[in-house]
């Protein structure tokens, strides 16, 4: 199963290095092997997230997220979206702003470093929205009780998490965005409008997949009901045609309900790319090197995605989806500050790896406890079938 699920990260890694080593020679194969560990440590908290939502998938939108999701994380996120920031933020032209990215490196660069206020902001209130309607949600598994039980309380205020992620907008644009690190001026306005377009692409992405999921639940509830009275009414034969239409509709709406939930993954993979674009110009300011470094480590977030719903990781340790939705708030936060603040690349990563490796420590504490030992039945299904 390993190498079935990370099959194609080896192989993307073999070429891309190569290629790598041919193109730029030893240095440019170093830089882009340290540019995939630098996506993997930050973003593996991502694959946590993208875990919990994929499982709702079937196989086919799993397979779509490893292949057209990858070539818009890689392509889209690493390559594109630099550049468009630049074109937006410098008032260039497409072909301009290439020509810059290839031509005057250093230009390019700085140009992009002047837009983090935008990005991070968009990102940073983005990625808040996601915390906190996890952190307001009563759940029958609770990490750190004694936070979560009363956030779950107050959490029944409708539109609680909007009104605190504008409060913290507002804060960031009244106070961080005044003196900003990333190119000189009041940055108020510019933080407000993109956090505000942050909370909006969030809602709207948001609430559109989970009303045809919800929808989605509704069919397969009055599918149910009608099978049940088809058989206490001895209507057999006309239950088969029943079903039928019914489920029809069912697919249907699974079709609508995984295609937007595909959207809101690669939203969610766009906002934890920022950091990861961003701090590879500490590295290298070569957008070629930048799209292969980043791409071969989505690849692996992506791969540990499908490895975690495939393993029924989540299941099993239950605290781990708590960890990382802890490690996305500290990100927020972390986003947030960086419009004025420099803060070292290392110590975002790290925060994301303690608190998802003490949820897990918890979880295996847990399973112990109540006499779960995680996937050992797994494991040993596995070795018994040679695997």
């Amino acid at each position: 199963m390993l190498l079935k699920t990370f099959g194609w990260s080896f192989a993307i890694t073999v070429l891309g290095l190569a290629l790598a080593g041919v193109l730029w020679g030893w240095q440019g194969l170093a830089i882009v092997g340290i540019l995939s560990v630098l996506e993997i440590s930050l973003s593996f908290d991502n694959a946590v997230i993208n875990a919990g939502i994929l499982r709702k998938m079937n196989t086919f939108w799993q397979k779509i997220f490893l292949t057209v999701g990858i070539l818009v994380a890689v392509f889209g996120m690493r390559l594109v979206f630099p550049v468009v920031i630049v074109a937006i933020t410098a008032k260039l032209g497409p072909i301009e702003a290439v020509n810059l990215a290839i031509n005057d490196k250093a230009h390019y660069q700085e140009l992009v470093t002047s837009a983090h206020p935008a990005i991070a902001a968009f990102g940073g209130i983005f990625l808040l929205m996601i915390f906190l309607d996890f952190l307001f949600e009563e759940r029958d598994h609770k990490w750190l009780a004694w936070i979560e039980k009363p956030m779950a309380r107050m959490g029944k205020l409708d539109m609680l998490s909007v009104i605190v992620a504008l409060v913290a907008l507002l804060v960031a644009s009244m106070t961080v965005a005044t003196a900003a690190a990333h190119g000189a001026g009041d940055k108020s306005a510019t933080v407000l409008l993109s956090g505000v377009a942050g909370l909006i692409t969030y809602l709207v992405v948001g609430g559109i997949s989970g009303y045809f999921e919800d929808k989605l639940e509704d069919e397969e509830d009055d599918d149910e009901d009608e099978a049940g009275d088809d058989a206490e009414a001895g209507e057999a034969a006309a239950a088969p045609e029943k079903k039928g239409v019914s489920t029809g509709a069912a697919v249907g709406l699974a079709g609508k309900a995984a295609f937007f939930m595909f959207l809101y993954l690669e939203v969610i993979d766009a906002s934890f790319s920022f950091d990861g674009v961003i701090g590879a110009f500490a590295i290298t300011n070569d957008i070629f090197m930048m799209a292969l470094g980043l791409g071969i480590g989505a690849m692996y977030i992506r791969s540990l995605t499908v490895f975690l719903v495939r393993k029924g990781t989540l299941d099993d340790y239950v605290y781990l989806e708590h960890g990382a939705h802890y490690a996305i708030g500290a990100l927020a936060v972390i986003l947030l500050v960086t419009i004025k603040y420099e803060i070292n690349e290392v110590i975002t990563g790290l925060i994301g790896v303690v608190l998802i490796g003490l949820s897990f420590l918890s979880s295996v504490a847990r399973n112990r406890r109540e006499g779960k030992p995680g996937n050992e039945e797994d494991s040993r299904q596995e070795v018994a079938s040679g695997v």
